[in-house]
């Protein structure tokens, strides 16, 4: 059995392929059961967490463990908050395959995932992508985005401009051709954007519904917890919303759940999620003055890819 690390990980993948991988995958019958994560503290503060994701397709069967301790870059620098790990086995025999790295592997996934929804839900002449946040997540979120539309512009946020400047800096890295600041007013960025990305540990709405213009595309990803969300109730009530797995959006995501609890929307108002979207069992963007919303938090079925994926180029 091959053990893969990240930096092997960060090497065989690229975004073209990984979004492919993950729509072929999304659009056949996969075993995806809920994923699981207990909490560790007993307080209720959203501290340390375990999480277990299985799933398995035609080829592979994988299950990924993760733990979370959000506290853990203030112990120590060396610490990380996320640590993962994803194991592998072929589906025909369940002989194991590989130990993959599964910190590195959810980075890319998350944005393959948000970019692949963004394929059916964003304006196909996008230009302008605004991201909500500077960490880990934020500079493989505008790389993704620019995969799938004619990104022109990025705008990146913060709350600390020094760490936005260092995202700015990364994106530029790898995209040198594009406009690529800092986000120094946001309503005016929100005005401007076609496609806003949010990725942060924000408890509450970022900006309000009544700056997002016209045909706009908001992806959501920063949030998993019930009593928490990115944006407020109007987003959700007044506009399209599809989800990455009904499955634990509806278990985890207060951008649906509070408004559920509200009285003012109910989840059989959700479109369809990625696989239907896949699959062209539910269609995505009607016209270019609608908005669109994409809720995730993320699928064993997504990280089965990435890290499948992995292990045939490390093969190959």
């Amino acid at each position: 059995m091959h053990t893969i690390h990240a930096k092997d990980v960060n090497t065989a993948l690229d975004f073209p392929s990984l979004i492919d991988a993950l729509q072929e995958a999304f659009a056949k019958p996969a075993g995806t059961p809920q994923r699981q994560v207990f909490p560790l503290d007993q307080n209720g503060m959203h501290s340390d967490a375990f999480a277990v994701l299985p799933a398995w397709n035609d080829k592979t069967i994988a299950v990924k463990a993760f733990t979370y301790f959000p506290d853990n870059p203030k112990k120590s620098p060396q610490l990380a908050s996320l640590y993962s790990k994803i194991l592998i086995f072929n589906r025909l025999t369940g002989e194991p395959q590989a130990l993959v790295d599964g910190t590195s592997v959810t980075y890319w996934r998350t944005a393959a995932v948000s970019a692949l929804g963004a394929k059916y839900l964003a304006r196909e002449n996008a230009q302008h992508l605004l991201v909500f946040g500077t960490g880990n997540l934020a500079t493989y979120m505008a790389l993704a985005h620019a995969t799938v539309r004619p990104i022109t512009t990025i705008t990146v946020w913060g709350r600390d401009p020094y760490k936005a400047q260092n995202t700015v800096n990364a994106i530029k890295k790898v995209r040198p051709e594009l406009e690529i600041n800092v986000c120094d007013n946001i309503e005016q960025c929100v005005r401007s954007a076609d496609i806003i990305s949010c990725a942060t540990g924000s408890p509450t709405p970022l900006f309000p519904a009544e700056w997002v213009k016209s045909g706009t595309h908001v992806d959501l990803i920063g949030n998993h917890n019930h009593d928490r969300r990115e944006c407020d109730t109007a987003l959700i009530t007044d506009n399209e919303v599809y989800v990455d797995s009904k499955l634990n959006v509806f278990a985890e995501a207060g951008e649906l759940l509070i408004p559920v609890d509200e009285g003012v929307y109910s989840l059989d108002r959700v479109k369809g999620e990625l696989s239907q979207l896949c699959s062209s069992t539910v269609h995505g963007r009607q016209t270019d003055s609608q908005i669109t919303v994409f809720k995730t938090v993320g699928t064993a079925l997504a990280d089965l890819v990435g890290a499948q994926l992995v292990f045939e180029k490390h093969n190959s």
